[in-house]
């Protein structure tokens, strides 16, 4: 069964596996087939649960919603987020302003079926609403009871500082951010999970495989396989060409010997190395089909020894990603509607 974490400095625990639908629900999959594999994630002990209004342009909550209803609601931990552009894609329909948090929060509560989510993330931060106004919001939000905590996603080492004093003095906890994490992609470990420790600031990784390269299927010198996230541009392809190179393809296969000698598969040895970093509350994943959990969630409470991951970084080489000033150009600098 899937093991716990503290989500940043609070009592709050979530499953270190969280399921994330990203690009599967109202997308990929049926809808169906994403009831399948929710219940197959509460059956493998996930209790956490990753969303944004913008997946599927709002669908993929109402399809979370769907799949959560009737389950105890004590018992499951509710993520969504707010800041890019949904619905008819007016002016206010984006960013971090109290207009369009207020209308977010209310619209991401009716879709999923609940009075509250345990956490509300900033998606990415807003350049152009003033920091103070955000976070009043958020701290309205959390004192109405909407959601229990705040968290962001893929703000910088500096940003999240001033947040973290922000939130302190309107007396509300931003307990994590959601950055890019993998063995390729490390660009979070100069600056931003330093700050992050100092402040009690967990992460929540995204794509902790490689959006699927860290699983060994794309092969250097081979088409990419058909049907793949490669092939789809509705399911971020773009986020994975950076890693469809020959030399990153064949520093991926020198790890399947590593993976062999302690008795995993390449996908639960990507998960179970972001999981070593003890920054780390949680590695989102995600399913198109209930059976991946059972793989999937064998990662968790896994421990690489010291030898295992210097054979890991060895394997990759000069092919891992660190830069941090990587974390400065990812939020847009103006808001995209």
């Amino acid at each position: 069964m899937v093991q716990y974490r503290y989500l940043g400095n609070s009592g709050l625990k979530i499953s270190e596996i969280t399921l994330g639908n990203w690009v599967t629900h109202a997308s990929q999959v049926s809808d169906d087939a994403a009831i399948a594999t929710v219940q197959a994630a509460l059956d493998a002990g996930i209790t956490t649960f990753d969303t944004a209004d913008v997946y599927a342009n709002t669908a993929a909550e109402s399809v979370l919603g769907r799949a959560l209803a009737g389950q105890r609601r004590e018992g499951l931990e509710i993520f969504t987020k707010v800041y890019f552009p949904v619905g008819p894609k007016g002016p206010n329909d984006t960013g971090l302003s109290r207009k369009h948090i207020f209308e977010s929060i209310n619209g991401s509560l009716r879709r999923l079926g609940t009075d509250y989510v345990e956490l509300y993330q900033a998606h990415r931060y807003d350049h152009e609403t003033p920091l103070e106004e955000t976070m009043q919001a958020f701290a309205d939000v959390v004192r109405q009871g909407k959601a229990l905590y705040i968290g962001v996603s893929e703000w910088t080492a500096e940003q999240l500082r001033e947040g973290h004093a922000l939130a302190q003095q309107l007396g509300f906890q931003l307990i994590s951010n959601q950055p890019q994490y993998s063995m390729l992609w490390r660009v979070i470990e100069g600056k931003v999970v330093p700050t992050s420790e100092e402040l009690g600031i967990s992460q929540i990784v995204w794509s902790p495989m490689a959006q699927g390269v860290l699983s060994g299927k794309y092969l250097p010198g081979r088409p990419v396989p058909a049907g793949s996230r490669a092939t789809d541009e509705k399911s971020g392809a773009h986020f994975i060409e950076k890693f469809l190179r020959d030399e990153v393809l064949e520093a991926v296969q020198r790890l399947a010997p590593i993976a062999a000698e302690v008795g995993l598969t390449l996908p639960q040895l990507a998960i179970a190395w972001v999981l070593q970093n003890p920054n780390i509350a949680a590695a989102l994943v995600g399913a198109s089909r209930p059976e991946q959990l059972a793989d999937t969630v064998k990662a968790s409470g896994v421990t690489l020894d010291a030898g295992t991951l210097a054979a890991i970084d060895a394997a990759l080489g000069e092919v891992v990603y660190s830069d941090p000033e990587d974390t400065y150009t990812v939020s847009p600098a103006r808001r995209l509607a």
